[in-house]
């Protein structure tokens, strides 16, 4: 009976083992798990109206390598949880030994064959593998954190991408309308020069303007080209298709601007790179707490059961076999310090963290101030030069009819178009400021402004 008893707690150990669930299985479809369009907040691009940086956003969920990298990570620290499951649970190994005996004063010899089966199962009385599993748990809700707070800043760079390529299309556009307005002031001051109505002075003057105008014009498409080869890396596409991507018009932007008073605080507290630091905090926690319970005892139970025959064809049963279940105790009595040094190196890592969770509040707060504070000041920057636009535009209408009317010459008017053109690029800057500072408001509040 005692033989039964001591193999059926051998199998039982063996069942465990092999019941167990499979801690290898990954969760392959991540963002649809955890709702990736939830906590970027899609809701919040799809009222910008415009289904083109939509398309963008999506791409960039769905392509963006370190959204790929991110969720990589989580998997990662999943796995890292089973694994640390592990130790709670009983191994077994098996094994096989042939043997070949030969004694002294025997011409003979005999072969035996040993099959033992081992089972250990470290009995965690003191909750030292309990709060490593927990480490592990906290270590995985960090990565989920950090890889949203990673997700909100692509998407972020994405629409701010977009909005400057945007911008400058219209900076181009207007550009090239001021390269033509200029050439045509230095025509109209050579032919002045040659009847001797302008110095030389001034008309060198003119064609150094004219060809300032024109390298402005190719810094403009060069930074183009560029923001176009971020969006393509952004989104996972090849710079070679750049060429394809549609954006609406700057004219199409519009000119208000939602701006809100304050932020509460409890946004910034939820933003998830404030919650990823907290999580890495309370995970360090219980491995200080694990590292100090290293110097009590380790309790374990053995198991073995080994079956012994003469041969490889022998039976396998318990007349051939040697059975053993017994507990044992260990308490380690010198280690060279090695239990102090984790004890001392875990608390270091917690303060350190406990530091940076300390600056993650503090930058939260800037940045949401910083980012409120822009938002507001551009918003009153764009007022005022959308003020100043429409006061250019009439003394251009007014220099127009004073044209016709002969009181001004064709230069004088040109001058006027120059200071108009010169405007509007003042104020597509404002507007695409605004539209970038509301991009960064949304980013720094987690996307939950």
């Amino acid at each position: 009976m005692k033989r039964i008893l001591a193999l059926i707690t051998l199998l039982a150990f063996n069942f465990c083992f092999f019941i167990s669930p499979s801690y290898a299985i990954i969760e392959k479809d991540y963002y649809k798990n955890q709702s990736i369009l939830d906590y970027i907040n899609f809701d919040w691009w799809k009222k910008q109206n415009d289904p083109y940086l939509e398309k963008y956003i999506v791409s960039a969920i769905n392509n963006n390598y370190d959204i790929k990298t991110a969720a990589l990570k989580i998997e990662e620290a999943k796995i890292n949880i089973q694994a640390t499951k592990s130790n709670l649970m009983p191994s077994v190994s098996i094994g096989a030994s042939p043997a070949m005996s030969k004694f002294p004063s025997s011409t003979q010899s005999e072969g035996s064959f040993a099959l033992p089966i081992i089972a250990q199962w470290e009995l965690d009385l003191f909750g030292k593998n309990y709060d490593k599993t927990k480490s592990a748990k906290k270590i995985y809700k960090s990565a989920q954190f950090q890889a949203q707070a990673s997700d909100i800043s692509i998407v972020s760079m994405v629409g701010a991408a977009y909005y400057n390529i945007v911008k400058l299309d219209k900076l181009i556009e207007i550009q090239k309308n001021l390269v033509d307005d200029r050439k045509e002031i230095y025509d109209l001051m050579k032919i002045s020069n040659e009847e001797g109505i302008v110095s030389t002075s001034d008309l060198i003057q003119a064609e150094k303007s004219f060809v300032m105008s024109q390298n402005e014009l190719i810094d403009y498409e060069k930074s183009r080209q560029n923001a176009l080869s971020a969006l393509a890396v952004l989104i996972g596409d090849s710079p070679n298709n750049i060429n394809e991507y549609q954006r609406i018009s700057a004219d199409e932007l519009g000119n208000n601007f939602s701006i809100p008073n304050e932020i509460s605080s409890e946004i910034i507290t939820n933003r998830p790179d404030y919650k990823a630091v907290e999580n890495q905090l309370e995970a360090v926690g219980f491995d200080v707490r694990a590292a100090k319970k290293e110097f009590l005892p380790t309790i374990n139970i053995l198991g073995v059961l080994t079956f012994l025959t003469t041969n490889a064809f022998g039976k396998f049963n318990f007349e051939n076999a040697l059975a053993l279940l017994a507990p044992s105790a260990t308490l380690p009595i010198f280690t060279g310090l090695k239990r102090v040094a984790n004890v001392k190196i875990n608390k270091n890592k917690y303060e350190q963290i406990l530091q940076q969770y300390q600056k993650t509040n503090l930058v939260a707060i800037q940045e949401v101030n910083d980012a409120l504070y822009n938002y507001k000041s551009d918003n009153e920057k764009l007022l005022n030069n959308i003020k100043a636009l429409e006061i250019q535009k009439k003394d251009y209408d007014y220099s127009k009819m004073k044209f016709n009317q002969g009181v001004i010459s064709k230069l004088d008017l040109l001058q006027q178009k120059e200071t108009l053109l010169y405007m509007q690029k003042m104020e597509l800057n404002s507007k695409t400021d605004c539209y970038i500072d509301k991009i960064s408001l949304y980013k720094t509040t987690g996307a939950r402004v």
